[in-house]
């Protein structure tokens, strides 16, 4: 295949992969809000620092109130990580891409962008959202399962799933970097108070209540969570799994270079993380740092097969 078709669904993914995150931060945020008293620090504001986008928020807004960032996350044309310009993106990608994917796929992103195009306005009344982003998650989901169940399992399809694992790896890393709140000396009583609501919260946002009760079989702490998150090999969102994803994909694929050593030291370091004997300070270093490793890891995968070539 071509290096340029493969970058296309290697971005494929990732945008698909990041309109359905975005989608799922913005619906558990909405139910965990209505279980917090008010006066409890976890506001709307929490959603744009973990995109790290409060610079281009702020440009356009002046209150980081629900309006303003729902509308900046869900529907902004011109904030390119908004699901809008998530989903559109995917969907320029799979246009130009459809000589290789099942009709149906193309058929799937292009009705989930049509859906959001035409329901923009939705976004600003809450129980309209509730709709609108559960379409988007169940689209997304639909895509996931078409692809699995109809598309050859071979180059291109690795690199879509290669695409989709980094972009999950490094949302959760930022999902966890709110532990940095809940960990923080400095939180107020009442914070602590409701520290199990906010746990659980970072588990639904990553779909892993259910497994987290069945796999670590006690009741919802710090860090057990981060530790779930972070290491358990079988929780498809979880850092590890994630690594582990990227890593087969990697090897086998042609002209690999030295990218398969590469991904055994970043999941050497996940594994080495210890958040039992780490404080918050250390904690979001460590997080800042995975992001950053993955980000190094997404510019050898574009240097090592985007930019020199696939050979066979």
């Amino acid at each position: 295949m071509l290096s340029r078709s493969a970058e296309r669904l290697y971005w494929l993914a990732r945008y698909l992969e990041r309109t359905e995150n975005i989608a799922r931060l913005v619906s558990v945020h909405m139910n965990l809000l209505m279980d917090l008293p008010n006066g409890v620090e976890m506001g709307w504001q929490q959603l744009i620092r973990i995109n790290t986008s409060e610079p281009q928020f702020y440009e356009k807004y002046n209150a980081a109130n629900e309006h303003n960032i729902t509308r900046f996350l869900l529907s902004d044309e011109t904030y390119p990580g908004s699901l809008f310009s998530s989903l559109s993106a995917a969907r320029e990608n799979i246009r130009t891409s459809r000589d290789l994917l099942p009709d149906e796929a193309w058929e799937q992103v292009n009705e989930m962008y049509l859906y959001v195009k035409n329901n923009r306005d939705s976004v600003y009344n809450r129980s309209n959202r509730v709709v609108f982003l559960n379409e988007i998650l169940k689209g997304c989901q639909r895509f996931t399962g078409l692809l699995s169940g109809y598309m050859s399992h071979n180059h291109p399809y690795r690199f879509i799933r290669l695409g989709k694992n980094i972009e999950r790896a490094d949302m959760t890393s930022r999902i966890l970097d709110l532990a940095s709140l809940l960990l923080a000396d400095s939180r107020s009583d009442e914070m602590r108070q409701y520290e199990t609501i906010l746990w659980v919260n970072i588990l639904k946002a990553l779909n892993a209540q259910l497994m987290y009760r069945q796999h670590v079989r006690s009741s919802v702490n710090g860090d057990d969570v981060l530790n779930f998150l972070l290491l358990n090999a079988n929780l498809p969102r979880s850092v590890s799994c994630c690594i582990a994803e990227i890593a087969g994909c990697i090897n086998a694929l042609p002209n690999n270079d030295a990218l398969p050593e590469e991904v055994v030291k970043l999941e050497a370091y996940v594994q080495a993380i210890d958040t039992r004997h780490t404080t918050q300070a250390q904690l979001r270093e460590i997080l800042d740092d995975l992001q950053n490793k993955l980000g190094e890891l997404h510019d050898r995968v574009s240097n090592n097969w985007f930019k020199q070539g696939i050979a066979e």
